[in-house]
């Protein structure tokens, strides 16, 4: 069987790329992210890059695409079916519904140019979402060509995989690193700058805010994604650099900016209303879209709202009638929006939360709160009502919260409600002591967790929960893993005293976790307490900065594999490779133009490029002694004759956007015995050449590089040394009938080429494959039906045969002699 040669240490955190680029390597993402994380700001981001007619570069896969923004918080707002291509216009409300020509929508999506961003799974009411999924799902396998598709969601709404059977790849925003959260702090400062006159005013503050958020553990975990970044930048300066202490004083801090300071601000007369009297009325809409799971509501529920609250609130009631105070909030307090005409929802659904649990502490609907445990969209809202009640008000919240979770009707649901009453803990200024143990000792049940996914819930407890997290020593290989991946993402550098523990841990994994949370903690401090103690045998060192770069060459380390990613400039590599001899690099959307730092390498062995689109000169790679590389070309522009130099290099796997050009004169001849093409790259002139490489034992070819002519077949069966084959099945429709590779023992074919081409390709086997002793059917077989093998018995040497169907779909297998062993999954 054909084997990649590039595999990676599995850890719980294996894929980090920058977010605009998700897209360029998977068509279908469901990205899951916290409140306040950025996903609707990259769907934003990727419509209007898209829309642009001088897309970035570094975009270059939004060229040409036409995007579809469709928010389900406006599409699932009256409940109604969700819409169909025709109809996305209309839906959300586009003043360009109706003005585009009949049928322009389909005909986009069948050319493969849409660019689809779902936005808000979570904002769907739990009832409501599998129906969704169905609408996702038949629109997919409708429009099943080259679109992009990106759907987004809060982390505890779906489940893992939810998607993954329509071929959807979950990814996770990550929190900012402390180097992000000062290139944002940096950044902000910067913007606001323009139209002021204290220059001099803004540098202080600053200054001043990164060093709080650096020796501030509490202020430096609030930081961590944009919006509260954003949010304490703001307040900083408004508070001439005096900053609340915690997410509740935070919010009300903010919710004053909003709602009077802000007016005055803009040398506005004062506000007609005292805060009080706004809040009282802002907060009843919050909890009527708690209450109904909704994020958006009509302006007329809007004003039917605020008419049966003005009687209570005499003050708003002076302004007007429901219309003239609603206009007032729409207009002057910051705080609500009109997305689209008739609409109204809170400008983030951060400030609708924290209203919506001043609402349900004011009206005492404890009970409510707590009955809601288990329902991803009341989480924050059931925090902050611990937050903002008193402390009997309090204890009544975790009371009902244990009595819940102790009669809950499954395992799942019980951690759950659990973990929240865990999680509340932090915004509990003060509680019982009784209570407070209580919920220690149901968190303590769920300890040590079970799977990365159960790790990163118990993170989101916070600080707590290293005091409950067992020592190294007793703890398995996996279970250790899974307490640092706990303890590694806990915001707080109190977690590194007990990751340091673990530095001299012999499990790979667990080793490799540590390297992985480096970015997520002070550089120095880490590098000094942790890396320095790892063992690095086996690791990829992942460097995310040149701060780390520069911490591994003070402290003398040589990793056997360095992993270079994009936050490392050129010039930190240079100086770091002009020191140092590698053996293994791996560049991963790194920022690089040429690989000239590379001379002089003289140990280096393998080399893995990704994604580094920047890159376009491989000339010094040239003389190498190379025995691995694995290549993604950025583009045609990229020459790859240099690797014809390479005369040491075994294994090569060559990636490329389409039109990416290959030529087996590129390649060197004389050493390659493993070959795999992947991605859009096609061959200069068929596979003509190709049975020059005398040395290609194993070779994987892309559909653009398939065999398509009976002179590509002759090829391939003057290959003297090709014993391993994989390829798309539905290529043997081109394979002469008198053709026979009688040397090749291995077999992979990729359905997905048309309806029953994989059983087509079967029939074929025993006569063109003589000598198959495995062979492994997989790739898209939805379109396939039954597979029957029993063509295969046929082959005499036969003792393998791999179907990714399940067994359900297999025919023939009782023909098939007793020493075949048949696997399907």
């Amino acid at each position: 069987m054909l084997h990649g040669i590039f595999d990676r240490l599995p850890s719980e955190a294996p894929d980090h790329r920058p977010a605009d680029r998700a897209l360029a390597d998977s068509p279908r993402i469901l990205l899951r992210g916290e409140a306040g994380s950025g996903k609707s700001t990259l769907v934003q981001w990727l419509a209007v890059t898209a829309a642009r007619h001088d897309v970035p570069e570094h975009a270059a896969y939004l060229q040409d695409r036409i995007p579809f923004v469709l928010p389900l918080r406006t599409l699932t707002r009256h409940g109604e079916a969700l819409p169909a291509p025709k109809d996305f216009l209309a839906a959300v409300g586009s003043p360009l519904a109706g003005s585009q020509p009949a049928g322009w929508e389909h005909r986009v999506l069948t050319a493969g140019r849409g660019l689809i961003l779902v936005d808000g799974i979570d904002e769907v009411p739990d009832a409501e979402r599998e129906r969704t999924r169905t609408w996702l799902r038949d629109l997919a396998e409708t429009y099943d060509g080259d679109n992009r598709w990106l759907v987004t969601s809060r982390p505890p709404a779906v489940a893992e995989n939810w998607l993954a059977e329509d071929g959807f790849t979950e990814l996770t925003l990550s929190p900012m690193s402390p180097a992000d959260i000062a290139t944002f702090v940096e950044r902000w400062h910067r913007a606001a700058r323009p139209g002021t006159d204290d220059d001099a005013g803004l540098d202080r503050y600053e200054r001043q805010l990164l060093t709080a958020i650096r020796t501030k553990p509490d202020l430096g975990r609030l930081a961590t994604n944009p919006l509260m970044c954003g949010l304490i930048c703001a307040l900083h300066r408004d508070r001439h650099g005096y900053l609340p202490q915690g997410r509740k004083d935070l919010y009300e801090a903010a919710l004053s900016m909003l709602l009077s300071r802000r007016d005055r601000e803009r040398d506005m007369a004062v506000p007609d209303l005292r805060e009080e009297p706004q809040l009282d009325l802002l907060q009843r809409l919050a909890y009527w879209l708690i209450k109904n799971g909704r994020t958006e509501m009509d302006r007329s529920r809007a004003e039917t709202i605020i008419d049966r609250a003005l009687p209570a609130v005499p003050e708003a009631a002076a302004l007007g009638d429901a219309s003239a105070v609603f206009a007032y909030f729409l207009n002057r307090s910051g705080l609500l929006r009109e997305p689209v005409p008739g609409t109204v929802d809170f400008i983030h659904r951060t400030f609708q939360d924290f209203l919506g649990a001043r609402a349900a502490v004011e009206e005492s609907d404890f009970g409510l709160l707590a009955g809601h445990a288990a329902d991803d969209q009341w989480e924050d809202v059931i925090g902050m009502a611990v937050a903002l009640g008193r402390p009997r008000e309090r204890e009544t919240i975790f009371q009902a919260l244990l009595a819940l979770g102790d009669k809950a009707p499954g395992k799942r649901t019980q951690a759950r409600v659990y973990l929240l009453a865990a999680a509340c803990l932090e915004h509990a200024t003060s509680l019982a002591p009784s209570v407070r143990e209580a919920v220690e000792r149901r968190t303590a049940t769920l300890i040590p967790p079970e799977s990365p996914e159960q790790a990163r819930a118990l993170a989101e407890v916070g600080p707590l929960i290293l005091g409950l997290l067992p020592e190294p020593e007793k703890l398995s290989d996996e279970a250790a893993f899974h307490v640092v991946v706990a303890a590694s993402h806990v915001k707080s550098d109190a977690a590194l005293p007990f990751l340091a523990r673990f530095a001299g841990h012999p499990y790979q994994a667990v080793r490799a976790q540590l390297v992985w949370a480096w970015s997520r903690f002070d550089c120095t401090r880490y590098a000094d307490e942790i890396i320095t103690r790892l063992d690095p045998s086996g690791l990829d060192f992942t460097i995310q900065s040149d701060a780390q770069l520069r911490e591994l060459d003070r402290l003398g380390l040589r990793p056997d594999r360095l992993d270079l990613r994009t936050g490392v400039s050129s010039a930190a590599v240079a100086a770091y490779t002009s020191r140092n001899r590698l053996t293994e690099l791996i560049l991963a959307s790194a920022t690089v133009h040429d690989l000239g730092f590379l001379a002089g390498q003289e140990n280096l062995r393998l080399l893995i490029v990704d994604d580094c689109p920047a890159l376009v000169d491989l000339s010094a790679l040239a003389g190498l002694p190379l025995e691995v590389l694995s290549l993604t070309a950025s583009g045609p522009d990229v020459g790859l004759r240099p690797l014809a130099g390479l005369s040491r290099l075994g294994l090569l796997t060559l990636r490329g956007r389409a039109g990416t050009v290959w030529s087996p004169e590129d390649l060197p001849a004389g050493s390659l015995h493993g070959l795999w093409l992947e991605g859009g790259m096609r061959p200069a002139n068929g596979l003509r050449g190709l049975a020059g490489l005398r040395a290609l034992r194993s070779l994987g070819l892309n559909s653009a590089s398939n065999p398509a002519s009976a002179e590509d077949w002759e090829e391939l069966g003057r290959m003297p040394a090709l014993r391993d084959l994989a390829l798309n099945a539905s290529s043997l429709e081109t394979l002469p009938p008198t053709a026979v590779l009688a040397d090749v023992a291995s077999l992979t074919l990729l359905g997905g080429g048309g309806e029953r081409a994989l059983q087509a390709a079967v029939h074929r086997l025993p006569e063109a494959f003589p000598s198959l002793a495995d062979c492994t059917l997989t790739g898209d077989m939805s379109a396939e039906g039954d597979i029957d093998l029993a063509p295969l018995a046929e082959l005499p040497g036969l003792r393998l045969v791999s179907v990714t169907a399940g067994r359900d779909r297999v025919r023939g297998a009782a023909e098939l002699p007793s020493s075949v062993t048949l696997l399907s999954t």
